[in-house]
């Protein structure tokens, strides 16, 4: 393995590209994450609402929306929209899964030989395209069909799991394992920032431009995140290696990580952790997916300023649950602060099930501020538990994990929530209070287990009395 020069970057011709000379590298990969978050942050709500407003015209229920003059007449008509937009998206993010899914297990352990900046690259673009794409439907009134092509262009690239994978790895890279907790967390606090502001300004910017608008923001977002990785940010894999891109054994290196033999009791952690860190996700996916349609129709008829408000409440979870990170990792263990996480969740989640007013809305969001502090100490204890040549295969690993978990998500929330419609709108919300409780026990049962060596080896010591004897 030849070390590479000082500064991180390759020389010309070594296969992985570099900044010009002349540009300051920073080893910050916060503003790739940002960027690419606010244009999936813009595009997510958005793009369901663009579904609603085109696929209602196809329906008996008018144009979609809430009884009040300019939406469906009745409630069935309402419901047949609603029923029409879950099955979209769920096609939808299919397309995405099955394509990203091979790109992802496949650019990820690439990344740990010839760096993490490629990675991050290759998706961004893919989400400009993605984004191009949906422009062109719009423009054109394409049939929404076409809406597929832009999600496996993006899929092919990795799509905005590929960038995850590679900023978490990139975090790893560049702190211990004392501190990694709390740099995980910081950067999923950037992916609550972005998406706050993604969701005022798409909400707002939706309302007074259309759709249009908010969608040029999306690709050009993106493709300033692809611009920045490629010109300003430094590599944080300091040794690097000619890497073939097209070889089995990066899917192998993955597979490795849960099957090695030589890490003895460990791989049954990451398979914990995993099952865990799938459950939780999958549960923040599917309510995310539904909330949106939640909130369109009755009893609470939003707009989109208030969808845009609820969007970004959602989001400030992020800020408030990396606070009390901060703050409660001070007194108690990682596993305890995740549990508490699991618990403000489980409130929240409890309350807008049976949200019926606005307030009542509101209060659930207020009730979920620390719900995501579970996945930064899961995510924290997966990196440990692996070498540091390894961080690229594991967080391609845990971003395929993310892919299933949205999989997974959209076919049992999306096809749970028009089925319960006739007998209690919330009862996905209630669903998945019933899944957290499985993580919560799985990560309590690790650390109770772990802790036991800690006190039980006194057992294993003589008594005084017999050390008298001896």
């Amino acid at each position: 393995m030849a070390e590479l020069p000082p500064g991180g970057s390759p020389q010309p011709g070594e296969g992985v590209p570099g900044p010009p000379s002349g540009c300051a590298r920073l080893r910050a990969v916060e503003p790739v994450l940002l960027l690419a978050t606010l244009a999936l942050g813009v595009q997510t709500p958005l793009l369901t609402q663009y579904l609603w407003t085109r696929l209602a015209n196809g329906t008996q229920g008018g144009s979609g929306g809430c009884a009040n003059g300019s939406g469906a007449g009745t409630p069935a008509g309402q419901q047949d929209v609603e029923a029409v937009v879950a099955h979209w998206s769920l096609y939808i993010n299919l397309a995405g899964f099955f394509v990203g899914l091979f790109s992802v297990t496949l650019f990820g352990p690439w990344s740990d030989s010839v760096g993490r900046r490629p990675v991050l690259i290759l998706p961004a673009l893919g989400m400009a395209l993605q984004a191009a794409a949906y422009l062109l439907v719009m423009y054109l009134q394409l049939p929404v069909g076409y809406l597929l092509l832009g999600r496996i262009l993006s899929g092919l690239s990795g799509d905005y799991n590929l960038i995850l994978a590679g900023c978490f790895a990139y975090v790893a890279d560049v702190s211990d394992k004392r501190s990694r907790t709390l740099r995980v967390a910081i950067l999923e606090a950037c992916l609550g920032l972005a998406g706050m502001a993604a969701s005022i300004i798409g909400g707002q910017w939706r309302k007074a431009e259309g759709y249009l608008a908010p969608f040029w923001l999306v690709f050009a977002a993106s493709l300033c995140a692809a611009l920045y990785a490629a010109f300003c940010l430094r590599e944080s894999v300091s040794q690097r290696q000619r890497g073939r891109l097209f070889t089995f054994r990066h899917y192998l290196a993955v597979y490795r990580l849960y099957v090695d033999p030589g890490r003895g009791s460990a791989w049954k952690k990451l398979a914990l952790y995993s099952l865990a860190f799938f459950l939780v996700v999958t549960v923040h996916f599917g309510t995310q997916d539904i909330l949106i349609l939640y909130e369109l129709s009755s009893p609470l008829c939003w707009g989109s300023d208030l969808i845009g408000y609820g969007s970004a409440a959602r989001y400030l979870t992020y800020l408030t649950s990396l606070t009390g990170l901060w703050l409660l990792q001070r007194c108690m263990a990682d596993t305890w602060v995740a549990e508490m996480g699991l618990l403000s969740n489980v409130l929240g989640l409890g309350v807008i099930a049976l949200a019926a007013t606005t307030p009542l809305m509101f209060t659930g969001y207020g009730l979920l501020f620390f719900s995501m502090a579970a996945t930064p100490v899961i995510r924290s204890k997966l990196s440990k538990l692996v070498n540091e040549n390894e961080q690229g295969a594991l967080f391609a690993a845990v971003a395929c994990t993310e892919g299933l978990c949205s999989l997974v998500a959209t076919g049992v929330f999306n096809s749970l929530f028009p089925a319960s419609l006739h007998f209690m709108k919330g009862f996905p919300f209630l669903f998945g209070v019933i899944v957290l409780l499985v993580p919560a026990a799985i990560l309590g049962w690790i650390e109770i287990r772990d802790s036991k060596p800690e006190y039980s080896h006194f057992e294993d010591l003589p008594s005084p009395v017999q050390e008298v004897a001896d």
